[in-house]
């Protein structure tokens, strides 16, 4: 029974942790365009609005245009001969598969220059957990007991109710 209980346990946590991927919408409903004259940063205010994490993946939608992954200093030049990869099907994934920054841009002459090209940041699984916001004060358990003691009571008495069921084999 211990056995089966800590096989499940360990198929639970591991398709939490596979679960966990987000798939992000770049540009939204409008998709990967040219931004409107005047918002040129678009996309890189959208990415700095987000966390990216190591696994999750960026979604562009765009017609008559493409998406390339391109090194830093392509990435401020608005221009690659080579790019790390480069697609044109007009519905294009691509995974983020390693911490670090990610640099795309269109591959249509003209379209970096105008706005149509975004960095991010992927977070590895080593990275400090975002700060918390501060939360408002609690105000006073109506028992006059705190929040954490009275939360260990009602634990405790659900473990003395199923620990039996669990030792019995039921």
């Amino acid at each position: 029974m211990a056995n089966w209980l800590m096989v499940s346990l360990a198929v639970l946590l591991a398709l939490i942790g596979a679960s966990r991927a987000t798939d992000f919408e770049v540009g939204g409903d409008a998709g990967w365009i040219v931004p409107p004259a005047g918002q040129a940063g678009t996309y890189n205010e959208w990415a700095s609005k987000n966390r990216f994490l190591l696994g999750d993946s960026v979604h562009f939608k765009y017609k008559k245009d493409s998406v390339m992954v391109v090194t830093e200093e392509e990435y401020d030049k608005c221009a690659s001969t080579h790019p790390i990869f480069f697609s044109n099907n007009g519905d294009t994934e691509v995974r983020l598969d390693h911490p670090g920054l990610f640099y795309f841009i269109s591959g249509v002459t003209g379209h970096c220059e105008r706005g149509q090209k975004m960095a991010i940041k992927v977070i590895g699984p080593d990275a400090p957990p975002p700060a918390p916001a501060t939360p408002p004060p609690s105000p006073p358990h109506p028992s006059g007991a705190a929040p954490a003691v009275a939360f260990a009571g009602a634990l405790a008495a659900v473990a003395a109710t199923l620990l039996p069921v669990v030792l019995r084999g039921v």
